[in-house]
């Protein structure tokens, strides 16, 4: 019987020491990546809730360096170098820590990311860059905090801070034209014809040499003129129009039109028709 009782003890123990119960964490943690021009920003943090509580002023308290969630730093990665606040900031991890106030907070991106909370000892040697931006306020309460990126260009995105009724947003510049630039210098030495068509409608959306961009872009329907596809032909016409010769736009609208046509792409068909009829084509 002793034998029976010690053997269901030492089974309990064993229960006890190695069972382990999963629970919802209260702030749990999120990862968020954007690509952003050609360079990609990643956020790592956690997520506590307002659960009935106030925020600002009282939990997090004004003018008192906070670490902007729960847990380990909040942290952001660049994989190029960007510039925050008109200073530029390396491709590497950074730790977002914020002093919020009423009515604008201040934002630091500090090189040390490996504390739990703030620093111990603060080091202004690590901080990257630091902002002041204005607090807005939202038309609605937002009850878990949150951190994401928005506004998004080919050249920046701002990274958003909400919680509560509160929200701020700092403006992040990648190197997008100047990574383009050497891609577009580099490959122009042996260019092929999806070469050309993409410098070719780079400079057209972001508002690039024009004329650069009709050179390149008639390069590429050239080298492709045993089979010009329809999307080709269609940036043709605007990069054309653009540059002030509607006549060579209508005709490309025109050659666009009749390969969408073919190959049953209605959008396309809809777009080159309605560009020919406000160029006067039709």
């Amino acid at each position: 019987m002793k034998k029976l009782l010690m053997i269901a003890l030492v089974f309990t123990a064993s229960f006890t020491v190695n069972a382990q119960i999963e629970t919802p964490q209260p702030s749990p943690a999120a990862k968020v990546e954007q690509k952003v021009g050609l360079t990609d920003l990643t956020l790592e943090y956690s997520r506590p809730g307002m659960r009935g509580r106030t925020i600002y002023g009282n939990l997090v308290p004004y003018g008192k360096l906070w670490r902007t969630g729960a847990n380990k730093n909040s942290m952001i990665t660049f994989s190029d170098d960007v510039t925050i606040g008109g200073k530029e900031v390396k491709a590497g991890s950074y730790a977002i820590f914020t002093t919020p106030n009423e009515k604008s907070w201040d934002v630091v991106f500090y090189a040390n990311t490996d504390n739990w909370g703030t620093p111990a000892k603060w080091d202004d040697s690590l901080v990257a860059a630091k902002v002041t931006v204005d607090v807005m306020n939202m038309p609605m309460k937002m009850e878990t905090f949150t951190m994401l990126f928005d506004d998004l260009t080919n050249d920046s995105a701002m990274l958003g801070i909400l919680w509560e009724s509160s929200y701020v947003g700092i403006k992040i510049e990648v190197p997008t034209a100047k990574k383009m630039n050497a891609s577009i210098t580099k490959v122009m030495n042996g260019p092929g014809v999806s070469d050309y068509y993409g410098a070719a409608r780079y400079n057209l959306e972001s508002g690039g040499d024009i004329k650069q961009a009709v050179t390149w872009i008639d390069k590429a329907i050239e080298m492709s003129k045993d089979d010009p596809k329809f999307w080709m032909l269609r940036q043709q016409s605007l990069i054309h129009a653009k540059a002030g010769n509607t006549k060579m736009a209508i005709k490309a609208a025109k050659a666009s039109l009749a390969g969408a046509e073919k190959a049953g792409n209605a959008d396309y068909v809809k777009m080159n028709n309605d560009s020919i009829k406000e160029w006067g084509g039709m």
